[in-house]
């Protein structure tokens, strides 16, 4: 009878759905459709659950790059990928959060932010508010997941972790410190299938009214002095200080102090 009485807790983890959202990502060098690479760890974090019905959801159009970039996802191993059809400059949240609703999975995963377009990051968060669903940021990892909740482990500043326990359904964001995501094989990829579905288009009158233009080289940065301890920073200052190339202002008047911040910017390059 004890093999009977375990037969529930392995149906309830067998049947675990997660649905991880996917976005086409953009090469830093080359510029290239691809793979999004917080993306891709989603994926790899959701197969490393274990035995757990994964679904691919993208909400987008369909082209040659976008397809070869979401190929790139079931080249990782899983044999078909979600797009919800939504034009350029059409807002996805309604169309995602439908799916969702449809589908109903325990857990939702996605990338902190997108690689192209508004890279806000703010997709998760604004699917939260619509479902209800809570929320956890920056995940590293994902410990077990018994009776409806999630035991999760945080990713913080310097190495550090958090465990926290969150009760399903719930919407979890990858972090870079998650595991790196495994190699696309070209095979799977090519057999796996793109099921295209139909929803409702809301545009994004926001977005309209937006004036995009390519990005400018960033200005030159002051130089910072690196310093493993307090000592050697404390001492880093100190020098610089008796090196006679700075200048103490005191009693001017505002006119002249920024007068002088303006030609320091001058000087360091900041400012041409």
């Amino acid at each position: 009878m004890q093999p009977e009485a375990q037969q529930p807790g392995a149906q309830e983890k067998a049947m675990l759905e997660v649905a991880v959202l996917v976005s086409v990502g953009r090469h830093p060098v080359t510029g290239r459709a691809r793979r999004a690479d917080q993306d891709a760890r989603g994926v790899e974090l959701a197969m490393s659950l274990g035995q757990a019905n994964i679904t691919l959801l993208h909400a987008g159009t369909l082209d040659e790059q976008s397809e070869d970039a979401l190929r790139g996802y079931l080249g990782m191993g899983l044999p078909e990928l979600t797009l919800v059809e939504q034009p350029s400059g059409a807002d996805v949240i309604p169309a995602l959060a439908g799916t969702l609703k449809e589908a109903r999975p325990q857990l939702v995963i996605a990338g902190e932010r997108a690689e192209q377009g508004e890279g806000s990051g703010m997709l998760p968060y604004l699917l939260s508010e619509q479902l209800g669903w809570p929320l956890v940021s920056g995940l590293a990892g994902v410990e077990k997941v018994e009776n409806g909740v999630a035991t999760l482990l945080q990713a913080l500043p310097r190495g550090q972790r958090r465990r926290l326990q969150v009760r399903l359904p719930a919407i979890v964001t990858v972090d870079a410190a998650a595991a790196t995501a495994r190699q696309s094989a070209f095979g799977p990829a090519r057999r796996g299938e793109i099921e295209v579905e139909a929803a409702a288009v809301e545009w994004d009158e926001a977005q309209a009214e937006w004036s995009v233009a390519p990005a400018r080289k960033r200005p030159k940065r002051l130089k910072i002095v690196k310093a493993t301890s307090a000592r050697e920073r404390f001492k880093a200052a100190a020098a610089k200080a008796e090196g006679g190339s700075g200048q103490v202002l005191t009693d001017v008047t505002p006119e002249q102090g920024a007068e002088a911040i303006f030609k320091l910017l001058k000087e360091e390059g900041v400012l041409r």
